[in-house]
């Protein structure tokens, strides 16, 4: 009964993280933040993207000691921003008003890492946070070719809670760099790593106690 409750707890408490990491992602400086910059700032976007799924991802991974659980937290983390991008529809906001990130896919290839490396934490640290860094732009990019136009959507409907600041701009990306989904691959897969690694550190430092 124990290793039952001990494990429940485990997925609960995985649950309430994920959802936390996408109130953080949907409230990034603008409750859209996706929709309205990532052709703007899409490096950007993509590092801390890449991060934020990798450092909860292996946490948990390694945490339940199961390949698989690194989708499972991705997948929360998706239902949750289609959840309120269904809300936003309620209230008359367009179905283009709210465009979902992708993380499913490259959270698999950091299961896949992990399950085909019979659960070696160096390998999924290391092959595992470059290949999330390496794809997530990759899969963004498509999702944003999907979407009919971020742009118009950031410009037509008002942000009462959005500050100066933060007005959307039209994308420079031709002045700084030809190819955003490159950069942010490259620098998300150098940075993913060492956070990949903070999370792996942070499941040992706080549950040495827990198997992982």
């Amino acid at each position: 009964l124990m290793v039952w409750l001990r494990r429940t707890t485990h997925y609960l408490f995985i649950v309430v993280v994920a959802v936390n990491s996408t109130l953080l992602t949907i409230n990034a400086g603008d409750y859209i933040f996706y929709t309205d910059w990532a052709w703007t700032s899409f490096v950007v976007f993509s590092i801390s993207q890449s991060t934020m799924l990798v450092v909860g991802a292996i946490y948990y991974m390694l945490f339940t000691g199961v390949p698989g659980t690194a989708t499972y937290y991705a997948t929360i983390m998706t239902i949750y921003t289609w959840v309120a991008k269904g809300a936003w529809f309620a209230l008359g906001y367009p179905y283009d008003f709210i465009a979902v990130p992708v993380w499913i896919p490259s959270a698999m290839l950091l299961d896949l890492t992990y399950w085909a490396t019979r659960r070696n934490k160096h390998a999924a640290i290391i092959i595992g946070g470059t290949l999330v860094g390496l794809s997530l732009p990759l899969f963004n990019m498509i999702n944003l070719l999907l979407v009919r136009d971020p742009l118009e959507m950031a410009f037509k409907y008002p942000r009462p809670t959005l500050p100066p600041y933060m007005t959307p701009i039209e994308p420079q990306v031709g002045k700084f760099y030809n190819s955003p989904v490159a950069l942010g691959s490259g620098a998300g897969a150098v940075l993913s790593v060492p956070i990949a690694a903070l999370g792996a550190k942070l499941n040992t430092w706080t549950y040495r106690w827990m198997p992982a």
